[in-house]
């Protein structure tokens, strides 16, 4: 069952973002339950904006609210991308891909100006906590997997691009070199630890106060 304060920290998240995106911006929109919010939000302002999408659900979710969505194959930049984390640390590290679509979202948000996170309160950590969702090709799965243990596949749909998805349930005693032991693994197409590198601005909604924090 939803946490009603929560979800309203969502929203609060998500509308002080939307008032970041300008007429004739080009936006990414990612995936998940407080992007949820920022959908109507940007879609409530009538701004003549076109986007690009994460996830199907997303996209679906977009343009049945009006807004105009294209596919990411013709732009090589995005002036904004907002999206949520699964969690966030102070100084701008996250933890994304619990939905799965982590390999996506990193696209986005690298290709942007301006990433911009949303998250409720509960999403804020002192550091970031196993486990750590990967994106892995199909094939030599097993090898791949030896390779970054100890890893887990999970149960259910594949990503958004046909990969395996699993969670590495090792240590995160250095965020950079695992991030970079798993960006450099044959077979792993993406992770979901985020540097603070890529983040521009943190809103994150605290009761009915947000916080605003640029990186």
């Amino acid at each position: 069952m939803n946490d009603p304060d929560l979800e309203q920290e969502k929203e609060a998240a998500a509308r002080a973002a939307a008032q970041l995106v300008e007429p004739g911006m080009r936006v990414g929109l990612g995936t998940g339950s407080t992007v949820a919010y920022l959908l109507p939000a940007l879609a409530e302002r009538g701004l003549d904006i076109t986007c690009v999408a994460t996830s199907v659900h997303t996209e679906e979710a977009g343009r049945d609210l009006g807004l105009e969505i294209i596919a990411f194959d013709t732009w090589d930049r995005l002036d904004i991308a907002i999206d949520g984390a699964d969690q966030v640390t102070p100084d701008g590290w996250l933890m994304k891909g619990g939905g799965g679509a982590h390999t996506r979202e990193k696209v986005v948000a690298a290709a942007a100006d301006r990433f911009v996170v949303i998250a409720s309160s509960n999403k804020a950590m002192d550091v970031l906590v196993p486990p750590v969702p990967v994106e892995l090709l199909p094939f030599g799965l097993e090898s791949t997997l030896k390779a970054i243990a100890p890893t887990r596949t999970r149960d259910g749909a594949p990503s958004p691009d046909g990969g395996v998805l699993a969670d590495y349930h090792g240590p995160l005693d250095d965020l950079a070199l695992l991030a970079a032991r798993l960006a450099d693994t044959p077979g792993v197409v993406g992770h979901g630890l985020f540097a603070p590198d890529l983040v521009a601005d943190v809103f994150i909604a605290r009761g009915t106060e947000v916080e605003h924090r640029q990186l």
